[in-house]
């Protein structure tokens, strides 16, 4: 097991693995290893991943822990808020959760995000570990310290960096995952190629039918190269001041569609139509060429993501970009591309050129 960690680190401020596996087997060991065995342990989960792998970890921890407990809420979105940590706060008081205490996020990017707020924030921090088990929150949300919640549909308006103490990825869960979780993401995926490695997003659009059958060889690279190109973005930028900001490719306008579409588009389904978004706007640029932009788009379709959103308007996508997170004195922080492979930070972006862009992905 050791051999195949991937160390997450920066000096004086955080240092954890990130392990890959084929089953729960090895979690406890992982706990272990990191000096976390006796604790008393609440595992957050939702109501999707409940009967499906709840039990499994649960019996896994009782290797290291005696007091194990779980907190369960309704999966979706749209729980996803102060609502639900307020719930996991009295559920922790009531099990006499203390700062010794830890809590272990078990599922997609909704648990590990809302699971590391209430980490971040009970008993002003605990520790907390990410188990995801979706293909989105293995290759982005549970590698980083990002956590938070939405707060009056405003996605991801509160929140805190909260490094986990590990990461542990059971590869196998994504047997389990809908068609349409597994699209999400690959959102993710090509982001993430189209930031840094155009090489590594051109290798996973040539394989996508081997990787959509689920080769597990293949899914294992893809998903620990995904987590390299993080963890370094992560190491040098922990706290968003520069580089990382980069990882917000197509998230500007993905962000605001999911918010306007009330979240009934998942967040990988957005990133997808944020990325032609933010590829259009590059090509009008003269950063991508016709069939660059045609290869992303192509990307984007074989992955059975939508390249467009309908019964939304340009003006009210524009509006609701303008209320996003990464706003900075008045302007857009909005990440371009330069080629694929290569991307970078951009203040400029006039309203003109964004509903231009916005234009291209309504239906």
């Amino acid at each position: 097991m050791a051999e195949q960690k991937l160390l997450v680190k920066r000096e004086g401020d955080f240092h954890y693995p990130i392990y890959f596996e084929k089953d729960f087997s090895g979690l406890a060991q992982a706990v272990r290893e990191e000096g976390l065995s006796g604790h008393k342990i609440c595992v957050v989960t939702d109501s999707h991943v409940e009967p499906l792998y709840l039990k499994s970890v649960m019996d896994s921890l009782q290797e290291v822990s005696s007091q194990i407990f779980s907190f369960v809420f309704e999966a979706g979105e749209k729980n996803k808020n102060l609502d639900t940590v307020q719930e996991l706060y009295r559920s922790l008081i009531e099990h006499e959760m203390d700062r010794k205490g830890l809590l272990v996020a078990l599922g997609g990017g909704v648990v590990g995000d809302l699971t590391g707020f209430g980490a971040a924030t009970y008993l002003r921090g605990i520790d907390f570990i990410q188990v995801p088990t979706t293909l989105l929150s293995q290759v982005d949300s549970s590698v980083g310290g990002k956590t938070g919640v939405d707060f009056q549909q405003y996605k991801n308006m509160v929140g805190a960096f909260h490094q986990p103490r590990l990461v542990y990825m059971n590869l196998s869960a994504l047997n389990t995952l809908p068609p349409k979780e597994f699209a999400c993401g690959m959102g993710e995926i090509l982001k993430t190629g189209l930031i840094c490695d155009g090489e590594f997003f051109r290798f996973i659009c040539s394989n996508q039918k081997t990787i959509q059958e689920l080769d597990y060889t293949l899914l294992s690279q893809m998903i620990r190269r995904c987590c390299e190109i993080k963890a370094g973005v992560v190491e040098r930028d922990p706290k968003e001041q520069g580089e990382r900001a980069l990882l917000n490719l197509g998230h500007t306008v993905g962000h605001a569609v999911e918010k306007l579409k009330n979240f009934q588009l998942l967040h990988g389904q957005c990133v997808g139509i944020g990325l032609i978004a933010a590829a259009y706007l590059s090509m009008q640029r003269g950063l991508l060429t016709q069939e660059e932009y045609n290869e992303i788009r192509k990307g984007c379709k074989a992955f059975h993501l939508p390249l467009t959103v309908d019964s939304l308007k340009a003006e009210e996508i524009l509006a609701a970009t303008k209320k996003d997170k990464k706003m900075e004195a008045g302007h857009i922080k909005f990440i371009l591309m330069d080629g694929i492979g290569k991307s970078f930070i951009d203040k400029t972006v006039t309203d003109m050129e964004l509903l231009s862009a916005i234009r291209e992905i309504l239906s």
